[in-house]
């Protein structure tokens, strides 16, 4: 089965002959597998009434087991975010009444950020509508076939994941 890649390779390979363009046939479908993803993420986000990045940080703290609860300074650590957007973040959905800010009993001036009820609620139900949509998208790949790809995904991404700083 040909894909738009394939098109481009042999494109490229009868445009420039002298060029290795092996790489392309990877990292090309990587990107425009991204591209798939993003909008799928979109559509299950979208389905709950959520953004991408309120997905983030609710399933940041849902992940964080109960009380469901992280600071500020966690959270930022986890969605890779500025102070001032995370703050921007905090704001914006506690005036939904997805997270509330609590007086962190360990630091008199600091605060943590905890998931509301209904914070929870939507997490979970938009986490189950992505993996809806990121089965479908593998559907194509046997168990094993996917755990061959992760791997093999893992050892590219794990060097720019273990970065220091």
């Amino acid at each position: 089965m040909e894909d738009e890649v394939d098109r481009l390779v042999a494109a490229w390979r009868r445009e420039r002959p002298d060029l290795d363009v092996e790489p392309l046939e990877v990292l090309s479908r990587v990107s425009r597998l991204a591209r798939h993803l993003d909008r799928a993420r979109r559509l299950a986000f979208a389905e709950h009434s959520l953004e991408p990045w309120e997905f983030d940080v609710l399933t940041a703290l849902r992940r964080a087991g109960t009380p469901y609860q992280l600071s500020p300074g966690q959270l930022l650590t986890q969605t890779l975010v500025t102070s001032g957007t995370m703050t921007n973040r905090i704001d914006r959905l506690a005036k939904k009444g997805l997270v509330e800010r609590l007086p962190d009993p360990s630091d008199r001036r600091g605060v943590l950020v905890r998931l509301t009820t209904e914070g929870q609620d939507r997490a979970d139900q938009a986490l189950a509508g992505l993996l809806d949509q990121e089965r479908a998208i593998l559907g194509e790949l046997s168990r094993m076939q996917r755990s061959e790809l992760a791997g093999l995904l893992r050892r590219l991404t794990a060097p720019f994941d273990n970065i220091p700083g």
